[in-house]
């Protein structure tokens, strides 16, 4: 006999709490859900899954386009914003619906409410219903940043709203310069729009490979989007027909749409983590162990709301995890390197492992390999777009640290590649192995010549001062 409703009680419904509620009940538990929005969570509903069918669909332009070259007749092209996103509402909610039924296959208790913690053991509903847990998993997510905090802001998008616009903006701005804003940028301007982007840095994507960077930022430009750096907005403003923006450097941008992309905060304000002895961070994400448990030990949390890895299928990892762990008795713990990651730009950048600048931070002597070429598609189709790789390596050891990839595929290869970097490939594996052609991915095991090497000197008795780091060119 047992005082509680459940053994096992998950705050979200999203993809780490789907699999970790679907896995635990597989085990034999008691789970119970709750989800106040839609199942499925940020990916499904308002993030990867919806923004990958609406980078399709801008690519399509860059297809037609490119159809000439090939001896194609294309009509004149016409694009209606409405029906992409009826066609894109259609497919979410099948998801959604899949995701539902998946959880009461497994015999979860689908609860369509608010929850929110009262103590380390009780859960209170949204219409005052209150259940006892045994173990209590937060797995909300996160939530996107409101800032900068400035006159008008409530007149701004983020990227909850950006898929369910009436009207695709003509023009818009938006503020920020990570993966989710060049990324929608990237689809804008594909789809028909005037897009600028403000940003307080200097560049797009900071945490990625500096070429990378760099050559993402180019190839936005190149499609004609405008770049305001080291500036942002200071008011918003409404006018005939749009909104006004003021930026710090005094220039004026008159637009359809402003969207809010600087960045996203654990969703944990109101859940009562506080209340239940639930230590939090700065940005208010819950602290856990390597097997997601928080410093009471009856609850726990996967996915963004610890702030991590913001990635959905971290967030699938840590919540399987969890499941074996507390009721599969199969302690598990996530590791959290090697994990590619992509943004979803056109063209698209995957990586996988350590940037450059972070291997020169890490080890002592760096190798560089670096390619940068127009792909076989492009001379027919007369697009300049190019394609650029990078391989950087330990120069002590030979094992590959990261690759990095900006062109068609990039994610798609990303993935693969993460297998040989996290079972330690070394360069000369890469070297050893056979090229399909003609592919792009055959230059990953056709770059031979070392284009940079970065050695830090030692100090020792003939150079008692450490020496600072130095770029040798090869």
């Amino acid at each position: 006999m047992t005082d509680f409703d459940v053994d096992l009680f998950v705050v979200g419904a999203g993809s780490g709490g789907v699999r970790a509620a679907r896995v635990a009940a597989g085990h034999g538990a008691r789970v119970a859900i709750a989800e106040e929005f839609r199942v499925g969570g940020t990916c499904v509903i308002r993030g990867c899954v919806p923004k990958k069918l609406m980078v399709y669909a801008s690519r399509f332009r860059d297809e037609f386009e490119d159809a000439a070259g090939f001896g194609w007749t294309i009509p004149e092209m016409a694009f209606d914003w409405p029906k992409l996103v009826a066609a894109k509402e259609r497919e979410i909610s099948r998801l959604s619906a899949i995701y539902r039924t998946n959880l009461e296959k497994a015999g979860v208790a689908m609860i369509d409410s608010r929850a929110e913690i009262e103590d380390p053991n009780t859960i209170i509903l949204g219409d005052g219903r209150r259940l006892g847990a045994k173990t209590i998993l937060v797995a909300t997510g996160g939530t996107p940043v409101l800032e900068p905090d400035i006159p008008g802001r409530e007149l701004a998008i983020t990227s909850n709203e950006v898929f369910d616009l009436a009207v695709m903006p003509q023009r818009l701005l938006i503020v920020g310069a990570g993966y989710i804003s060049v990324e929608f940028a990237s689809i804008f301007t594909r789809l028909g729009s005037k897009v600028a982007i403000a940003s307080r840095g200097e560049n797009v994507l900071r945490g990625f490979d500096d070429d990378m960077r760099c050559g993402v930022r180019d190839a936005l430009v190149e499609e004609g989007v405008e770049m305001h750096f080291s500036h942002l907005p200071t008011r918003i403003e409404k006018i005939d027909g749009g909104l006004r923006v003021h930026l710090t450097s005094g220039l004026q941008l008159d637009v359809n749409q402003v969207m809010l992309a600087t960045g996203r905060l654990p969703h944990t304000r109101g859940l009562g983590l506080e209340r239940a002895g639930v230590t939090l961070d700065s940005v208010g994400a819950v602290i856990v162990d390597d097997f997601s448990r928080s410093n009471v030990n009856s609850i726990y949390a996967v996915g963004d709301v610890t702030n991590r890895l913001q990635l959905t299928p971290i967030a699938i990892r840590e919540g399987h995890a969890f499941a074996d762990t507390v009721f599969g008795g199969k302690t598990t713990a996530v590791d959290h390197a090697h994990v590619p990651t992509a943004v979803f730009t056109t063209p698209e950048l995957g990586a996988v492992g350590l940037t450059e600048t972070q291997a020169r931070e890490a080890c002592d002597c760096v190798d560089v390999y670096q390619a940068s070429f127009r792909p076989l598609k492009a001379t027919l189709s007369g697009r300049t777009e190019k394609t650029m790789m990078k391989i950087v390596v330990d120069g002590r050891t030979d094992v590959v640290l990261g690759v990095h990839i900006l062109g068609e595929g990039a994610a798609e290869l990303a993935q693969v590649l993460a297998i040989a970097i996290r079972l330690g490939a070394k360069k000369a594996d890469f070297d050893a192995t056979i090229a399909v052609h003609p592919t792009s991915a055959e230059e990953l095991v056709t770059m031979r010549t070392r284009t940079a090497r970065f050695e830090r000197a030692i100090a020792g008795p003939e150079a008692p001062d450490a020496v600072d780091a130095e770029f040798l060119e090869g």
